[in-house]
């Protein structure tokens, strides 16, 4: 990144060169979610059902490693903006030591203990049977993540976004075409279904760790190597753990409500389930180009803070905001034009028909609040390493209105499941005041480098 005066048209020529890798890997992404409820959706509705709340493990998993890469992006880009190499190694090396003992932990669940996490979501004895055998699988994933997404996040933070793009959508793209040929039997193999999907994944992201283990002996002024699991560097991991923490501690909060919203849906029928499986594909195309921005944005405002262009950073922050705004309006738009693909992309009932419908309405202008929550919070804020005020908003947002509002409207009054879904989609709207008064004060906007 050029580190000279900024003008306008370098900082939107930085901010694409970051955010359309990031961008494209997003879609591909969500086009494995979407690939996974039309093929699964396919099967039957129970398949999709069970899929998605099995799935839930692998989003709590994310989570973990949303917070881990926040405190690696925070620090490594900020201290890349100082050219320091050596801080960005170490920094690494934190990230793999907390990311493989959690990985190994969710391993062990999954794959010895899928019965108990899969009451956690559903008390249909069915739905708990069909994922089951996906978790059994799917679980060993989880060991190759470890690894492949601490590197990957350490690579996009030195502005190495094409390389970490290339080997994420080459695993994503290897996973739908494994998708197709196991759960429909190709080339001779069984008709696998839900489990198809799961070693699908499994495969994918063992070929995604090759391919970064191949890049890191290529790649000569990052290294990944077992002296960064020994070295240790006390201040820089009590920086990480300040910065991280928080950070991973509102990835948590926040995935947690999400999945508390799927424990409500999960409790008022697979038709709720299997609705609101197609609508987190809409939503996630709805929001895929504002929450690139919001990942370029962390890069680039980190670098340009590490380099001390604090005037800078304040002036481009604020072009952020303006493109996420208009990203978030373009999303919702997407998701008006694309019902009809939504409505038929798996075969719903006509009563879970009924709920997606009213559940596309809905986001349609529920993206707009997540883009523009999700920019200031995980792209602004954090990249002057401001991570503990989103971790406090998120706290009384999400577990202190959102979630009890969701379970007293479906349990306690027995609101019908579009009310319930509605009620719990105020969460972002009720923040987004306090979330615009935290940036103007700019109170998010330090160096947290130091010198070594």
């Amino acid at each position: 990144m050029n580190t000279a005066k900024e003008t306008p048209s370098s900082f939107y020529k930085d901010m694409f060169r970051l955010a359309f890798p990031i961008v494209i890997q997003n879609l591909i992404t969500t086009a494995v979610s979407s690939a996974d409820v039309v093929m699964l959706g396919w099967v039957s509705q129970t398949a999709l059902s069970a899929g998605s709340l099995a799935s839930q493990i692998m989003f709590i998993l994310n989570l973990v490693y949303a917070g881990i890469s926040s405190g690696i992006g925070m620090l490594a880009a900020q201290y890349w903006g100082k050219r320091d190499i050596r801080r960005v190694e170490e920094i690494m090396g934190i990230g793999l030591k907390l990311s493989i003992p959690v990985s190994f932990l969710f391993f062990v669940l999954a794959c010895f203990f899928p019965q108990i996490l899969m009451m956690i979501f559903t008390s249909e004895q069915e739905l708990i049977q069909e994922g089951i055998p996906y978790l059994k699988i799917v679980g060993i994933s989880y060991l190759f993540m470890s690894v492949s997404q601490v590197y990957l996040c350490t690579m996009r933070s030195v502005e190495r976004v094409v390389f970490a793009t290339f080997t994420n959508a080459s695993a994503l793209i290897l996973n739908i075409c494994l998708n197709v040929v196991f759960i429909f039997g190709l080339f001779g193999l069984p008709q696998m279904g839900i489990v198809g999907v799961a070693l699908a994944t499994t495969i994918a992201r063992g070929v995604e760790l090759l391919l970064c283990m191949g890049d890191n002996c290529r790649f000569r002024e990052i290294r990944l190597n077992l002296q960064l699991l020994l070295r240790h560097n006390q201040v820089l991991f009590q920086d990480f753990l300040r910065y991280s923490l928080p950070a991973f501690g509102n990835e948590v909060c926040w995935g947690l409500a999400f999945s508390m919203y799927s424990v409500i849906m999960g409790h008022l029928g697979s038709d709720m389930v299997a609705a609101n499986a197609v609508v987190i594909v809409a939503r996630n195309l709805g929001t895929v180009v504002c929450f690139g921005i919001a990942n370029a944005g962390a890069i680039l405002l980190g670098i340009a803070i590490g380099a001390g262009h604090m005037e800078r950073v304040k002036a481009d922050a604020s072009r952020f905001c303006r493109i996420t705004f208009l990203g978030g309006i373009v999303g919702g738009v997407l998701i008006f034009l694309l019902r009809p693909v939504f409505m038929n992309m798996a075969d719903l009932t006509e009563v879970s028909k009924g709920y997606l419908r009213g559940m596309l309405f809905i986001n349609m202008y529920y993206v707009l609040g997540q883009a523009m929550n999700t920019t200031l919070i995980c792209g602004v804020f954090r990249s002057g390493g401001d991570s503990r005020w989103g971790f406090v908003c998120d706290i009384i947002d999400m577990w202190l209105f959102s979630v009890p509002l969701g379970f007293v409207s479906a349990f306690v009054l027995s609101l019908p499941p579009l009310t319930v879904y509605f009620l719990i989609c105020l969460d972002e709207f009720v923040k987004m005041p306090f979330v615009y008064r935290h940036y103007k004060s700019y109170r998010w906007l330090k160096n947290i480098t130091r010198e070594f």
